[in-house]
């Protein structure tokens, strides 16, 4: 199950992202609450994967931008995540893609069986690691720290040599005129890559990010075979993308793997809930 944050955590998540570390007592004194308490939120932002404590305060575990993204639009992001590990079945083998959203994927594969990820995402393996029903394969390369992601020939050539059924992939911004948008070459390498390996690619965006656009284009809408968003893209916009083809789905209720495109679904994906 996933707990969300309460609103201790996120002051102490806000400290964190503008200071760059926090201590103890700076934060009892800040909320009039006993250092025992806050030493208990510290160790369960840690056991949450936010934060490293360190002696008397604690540190952030990943970088800050990293930090900061994963704050933006949590309901959203969860509700995504969701319904993609739906998808997911027992015995599989999928591809995750290093991003805030997609790496919250492995957070929901609890009770799944047998499944084996395969992702450039330091961010998945921290949250599939203490998972027995989960296989993870890294794939190596270059580490980014502002991305928490691994880049370059060698996450290139690990990808090149596998084949699975599922990818999930993200995006800095989608449109209909340049479709998937980055800001970073790499990452969109890594896109590339993961969709020529796999039977079916699902693209998991923030309805945020619909019209926006990065610096590097890397793939048509029309590539994916699937967008999940959350509930608040407009009907317009959905609208907009089914008549152009585009298979989405926004969140509300389960869509199994056999609706997929490419497993007869229908000419237009429904929203989800509807």
């Amino acid at each position: 199950m996933i707990v969300e944050l309460n609103d201790r955590e996120r002051l102490i998540l806000d400290r964190l992202s503008s200071d760059g570390s926090v201590s103890v007592s700076a934060i009892a004194r800040e909320l009039g609450l006993s250092e025992v308490t806050i030493r208990g939120d510290f160790k369960l932002l840690e056991e949450k994967g936010w934060i490293n404590r360190t002696r008397g305060g604690a540190a952030p575990s990943m970088h800050r931008g990293i930090l900061e993204r994963q704050r933006e639009k949590q309901e959203e992001k969860n509700a995504i995540a969701r319904t993609a590990a739906e998808l997911v079945r027992d015995g599989d083998v999928i591809m995750i893609e290093a991003g805030t959203t997609t790496a919250l994927v492995a957070r929901y594969l609890q009770g799944k069986r047998d499944v084996h990820i395969v992702t450039n995402s330091t961010l998945v393996f921290s949250y599939a690691r203490m998972n027995p029903g989960l296989q993870i394969t890294m794939t190596g390369g270059e580490f980014r720290r502002h991305t928490e992601s691994l880049v370059g020939p060698i996450a290139l050539g690990t990808i090149a040599r596998l084949n699975v059924r599922l990818a999930f992939v993200g995006t800095d911004g989608f449109t209909l005129e340049r479709g998937m948008t980055t800001h970073l070459v790499e990452g969109g390498e890594i896109v590339k890559a993961m969709k020529a390996h796999a039977e079916t690619t699902v693209l998991l965006a923030d309805s945020g990010k619909y019209g926006k656009t990065g610096f590097i284009s890397v793939l048509p809408l029309s590539e994916m075979d699937l967008i999940l968003t959350d509930r608040k893209l407009s009907g317009e916009a959905a609208l907009e993308l089914e008549s152009a083809g585009i298979h989405i789905s926004r969140t509300g209720s389960k869509l199994h793997s056999g609706r997929l495109p490419g497993n007869h679904v229908p000419d237009k994906c429904p929203e989800m809930g509807s």
